[in-house]
């Protein structure tokens, strides 16, 4: 019997790895655009409004109010899993390295247990946690100072990016609660609605206009109906089913792999590379977030 339940796993394991490899090549997608003249707020909302419309029509137009209090987490949703964080980590694309982004914003599992162990009583974290978290900082620290103490566009988006695994955990507390009573879809498509409304001042501020132009290039639109459609929209979607299915502890080991992916995959099309002290950054980030996983004080099974 257990054999059986190892063998029906197997495929949602494979579909974990899938989506943190579209997921880790993602930030790839996104330099493009920015290289192609569009603004971190404009490839968030042009991302989302794909995904957005997509699950509408899946779920047959069907809008439901659920009440203030649990609209109001949807709001949480929508800005710390939306708008604030691809926003952060988008700008911090255009500002550092592919490769520095994607290993400090895979820092949000720590982020998100230590606001656990602020909010929720079963969610207190043990002292290697605790020890994980120091490492992945002083990793952290490396990274964004691996040029010397010199302030700079690398520095701040650094910072970004580190902002962004922070605002991750804020969406993270508001998913718990929510879990309990609406299913991942629901969820998803209210995250995207007020991760796009959210969004629409930053655009206003920018006095953004569509270049048309810019738009018609395949580059352009075909990587916005990528990141629209398979990292948000398909990703978010298949990766809560793989989540109910073999857990939310064992799917999140997954995560480790992406910062590596994101690094062979932007040396490879972007031939980034980095010094020695970063090297090391990078590799005492990802021990300080894997000791912290491994000795949580309660591991979740849902």
């Amino acid at each position: 019997m257990g054999q059986i339940k190892k063998n029906s796993d197997f495929w949602y394991h494979v579909a974990a790895f899938a989506m943190i490899l579209v997921w880790g090549i993602s930030f790839l997608n996104t330099r493009v655009l920015l290289d192609a003249g569009l603004t971190p707020t404009e490839i968030f909302v042009a991302r989302f409004t794909i995904a957005y419309f997509s699950l509408l029509v899946v779920s047959r137009f069907k809008v439901r109010f659920t009440g203030w209090r649990d609209e109001l987490l949807f709001v949480v949703c929508g800005i710390a899993g939306g708008s604030a964080y691809f926003i952060a980590e988008n700008t911090a694309l255009e500002l550092t390295l592919i490769s520095d982004v994607a290993v400090l914003v895979s820092i949000a599992p720590l982020t998100t247990a230590l606001m656990g162990a602020i909010f929720y009583r079963d969610e207190r974290i043990t002292w290697m946690t605790c020890l994980g978290m120091v490492i992945a900082f002083v990793g952290s620290v490396m990274l964004a100072l691996k040029d010397g103490f010199v302030w700079g566009d690398s520095v701040v988006g650094d910072l970004l990016a580190m902002l962004a695994a922070l605002v991750w955990a804020f969406y993270s507390m508001a998913l718990k609660r929510l879990n309990r009573t609406y299913t991942t879809l629901f969820i998803t498509r209210k995250l995207f609605f007020y991760g796009i409304l959210s969004a629409l001042p930053l655009l206003a501020l920018e006095n953004s206009h569509p270049n048309w132009a810019t738009l018609k290039q395949p580059e352009v639109w075909g990587n916005l109906l990528y990141l629209g459609l398979i990292c948000s929209m398909a990703a978010y979607f298949i990766w809560g089913i793989t989540v109910k299915r073999i857990g939310a502890v064992r799917a999140s080991n997954y995560f480790y792999l992406s910062p590596i992916i994101s690094m062979i995959a932007a040396a490879i099309w972007f031939g980034e590379r980095t010094n020695a002290v970063a090297y090391i950054g990078c590799v005492l980030i990802l021990s300080g977030v894997i000791i912290a996983e491994k000795f949580k004080r309660k591991p979740d099974n849902a």
